[in-house]
């Protein structure tokens, strides 16, 4: 957002050509519209995807065009593409839905096929919990356990080994610091949850 808006200001001053100062004008004002307080939280991940199409679009081409380069040097691409940060069934049957247009695109233009599945991490309390639902639109779950433990403790990991973790562990208020090991009664639960009800829907998850 500061050099943007420098760049911005910049071709202001200079009178610099007025198509390019509209176009940085313009990217001021999308970088200014997805600032945010607390982005950890906010618009990333499966998120980000839904609201700009274009952005998964263009990397589920670019996996499949890596993957056809594989193919064509002799190897075997085995293509897994996972969904990040979904908390609800619907934002995986969207980007699920997206994904395999794209890919049947792809297919097309170039006469080939290759196998893939698509799942999506585990990382937010929620997803842990209705996993049963968001299995639904998933072939392979993976637990992001460094973000499952952030929002399951709500912590920031940034802040807290720079603040009251240590004194935590020292005054042994916790055993241990959660980000280096599982921490067995509550992320570790999640963990189990998510996987148990995952397999409700789908046994070989």
């Amino acid at each position: 957002l500061v050099e943007q808006s420098l760049l911005v200001q910049r071709l202001e001053l200079q009178h610099g050509d007025p198509d390019e100062l509209a176009r940085e004008r313009r990217l001021l004002e999308q970088v200014k519209k997805l600032t945010e307080l607390n982005p950890m939280l906010g618009t990333r991940g499966v998120r980000l995807a839904l609201l700009y199409p274009e952005i998964p679009v263009m990397q589920v081409r670019a996996i499949a065009r890596a993957a056809f380069a594989v193919s064509a040097a002799g190897g075997e691409p085995k293509v897994e593409i996972m969904v990040p940060l979904v908390a609800f069934a619907e934002e995986l049957r969207r980007m699920r839905a997206t994904i395999e247009q794209t890919l049947e695109e792809e297919f097309a233009s170039s006469g080939q096929r290759f196998d893939y599945t698509i799942g999506t991490m585990i990382e937010i309390p929620r997803a842990a919990v209705v996993a049963a639902q968001i299995a639904e639109h998933a072939d392979f779950f993976s637990f992001g356990t460094n973000d499952l433990t952030q929002t399951g403790i709500g912590i920031s990991r940034d802040d807290a080994e720079g603040s009251f973790l240590a004194a935590y562990q020292d005054q042994d208020v916790v055993p241990s610091n959660p980000f280096a090991t599982i921490d067995a009664d509550g992320v570790a639960e999640l963990v189990r949850i998510g996987t148990t009800g995952g397999r409700q829907t789908t046994p070989d998850l």
